[in-house]
């Protein structure tokens, strides 16, 4: 048996897909040489690589949003090509990804059956719709409300929604694009529940990520790609975290953090929260971060962390109490207003809110401080792009040059762009939110060692992320937040990484913190 709960890799399983000889360029550059795959029915396969290995373009080849140049694919024994994701989804094949494709101001079971709607005389037929929707969810063991707005929906509320669409059109084969990239700890537990569910009840799911252990979770078997090319498939039960990531990169990789080294005990706070609240949703926040600090927020999706520390970047207006910077009070009222005073932001989503992403490089970078590269208003391009170069050179960026698109690369490079613009202006307080989120496990490596130096050098980072490990591993202090309360206030040298998780799932007790911490401070 796999890990899905089906008959296992080969285990008598009959073929749902085969991918043969695929090649995909885009321009000048290879996405895909010559891969050939085969997906078993009812079963997880999973397709991972380091970010521009190829392993999006094969799943978007799969379910009709990009055409191979040549090769084919073979589905339940019959050779398709599919044009769009619609004459995918008429076949029998939908697609999951963190890019979401709701409309948020319809409900759930009207978004779950739009364009496929039952109709009687040129009307929804809106008691068959409830039926149909009741089976679905039945089926794929979902608790949604039919009349809830999909815009009031958190994140992992609206992939189910994605799933109960593509079996609302009769999807048997379902692609799924990094779909735990957004998602809080425990909404990844309930995503993988769901996956394994799907596949017990006979839906083929390939599910492409840059998650390794949830990976190793879910999957029956494991493809690597790198540069393009199938290095291995194999049976999850006989993958490591370590082996896949020797697979991808093509040599070991060190899967330990790095050293965060030890903040001047005698450096001055650059910001202090006082008694900060943004209610409904926080409430009496107090801390202080000092030069040369990563503190960490901790929680769950609704603990307020991340809502704290758009207040301190002024993203979001506080309704009470204040932020200081370096001594100084008074509101943010915008991200550049706190960029003016020394704080920059590095926000979550790097297509929506952090890169523009038909822009080349250099403009991305330089963006922040434009007065660096300008003189008399007008920008120098010879200043910029070597100011630019200079900026990234410790970053490796993949890149043909600082003049190329940002979309032109990999999300890891656009990761690493984005973290160049955020540090281009040489920020007091870097607010780092989720920023290794969507990246691969070499591009994470790459940005651990960049929070770290970046301290080392005197900047303070205030980090939140919904992987509690990176901030347990990364920070020198940690305040763990629960539905907008401060509940611990520890550094990672006293307490285990447990007991930290205890606090942030909430099975440990308010105000019993370990010895000598007693809860928040």
């Amino acid at each position: 048996m796999g890990p899905s709960g089906g008959p296992g890799v080969g285990g008598g399983s009959p073929l749902m897909l085969e991918a043969r000889h695929i090649t995909k360029r885009f321009g000048g550059a290879i996405a895909l040489s010559d891969v050939s795959l085969e997906v078993h029915k009812a079963t997880v396969h999973a397709l991972v690589g380091e970010n521009g290995a190829g392993k999006s373009t094969l799943g978007r080849i799969f379910s009709g949003a990009v055409l191979p140049d040549s090769g084919e694919v073979v589905l339940e024994g019959r050779p398709v090509r599919f044009t769009t994701p619609r004459e995918a989804q008429r076949g029998g094949v939908a697609a999951v990804s963190q890019e979401l494709t709701l409309v948020p101001q319809l409900t759930v079971i009207e978004n779950v059956f739009l364009g496929v709607e039952e109709r009687r005389f040129g009307m929804v037929a809106r008691r068959a719709a409830r039926h149909r929707f009741e089976a679905l969810v039945q089926v794929a063991g979902l608790g949604l409300a039919p009349g809830q707005r999909v815009g009031d929906l958190s994140v992992a509320d609206r992939q189910k929604v994605e799933v109960l669409r593509a079996l609302a059109r009769g999807a048997r084969f379902v692609v799924m694009d990094e779909p735990t990239a957004a998602l809080a700890a425990d909404e990844v537990r309930q995503l993988l529940d769901l996956v394994h569910r799907l596949a017990r009840s006979g839906t083929t799911i390939v599910y492409v990520s840059h998650a390794l252990d949830d990976v190793l979770e879910v999957a029956d078997e494991v493809t690597v790609l790198r540069d393009g090319k199938i290095v291995s498939t194999a049976p999850a039960g006989t993958e490591t975290t370590e082996s896949l990531a020797t697979a991808m990169l093509g040599r070991p990789l060190d899967l330990s953090f790095p050293d965060r080294g030890v903040p001047t005990a005698a450096a001055t706070p650059i910001c202090e929260v006082r008694d900060l609240a943004r209610l409904p949703v926080f409430s009496g926040v107090n801390f202080s971060l000092r030069a040369g600090e990563i503190l960490g927020l901790a929680g769950l999706i609704d603990s307020g962390a991340t809502a704290i520390a758009r207040v301190v970047a002024g993203d979001l207006r506080p309704t009470g109490g204040e932020v200081v910077i370096d001594g100084e009070g008074g509101r943010l009222s915008s991200p550049y207003a706190a960029l003016q005073r020394g704080v920059s932001l590095l926000p979550e989503s790097r297509r929506d809110e952090g890169l523009f992403m038909r822009r080349p490089i250099r403009e991305n970078v330089s963006a922040t401080d434009a007065g660096q590269v300008s003189r008399l208003g007008f920008v120098q391009r010879a200043r910029e792009r070597r100011l630019v170069n200079q900026q990234l050179s410790g970053f490796d960026v993949r890149m043909a040059s600082v003049d190329a698109p940002v979309n032109t690369l990999s999300g890891g490079n656009q990761q690493k762009v984005l973290f160049g613009k955020c540090v281009f202006m040489h920020p007091k307080l870097l607010v780092a939110l989720q920023p290794t989120r969507g990246v691969d496990v070499g591009a994470k490596a790459a940005i651990y060692r960049l929070l770290v130096d970046l301290a080392a050098a005197g900047t303070g980072i205030l980090l939140v992320s919904p992987e509690i490990e990176e901030i347990y591993a990364l920070a020198h202090r940690i305040l763990v937040l629960r539905r907008g309360q401060v509940v611990l206030e520890v550094s990672p040298d006293q307490v285990s990484y447990e007991e930290v998780m205890a606090y942030v799932l909430g099975t440990a007790p308010v105000g019993s913190g370990p010895a000598g911490l007693g809860g928040p401070g």
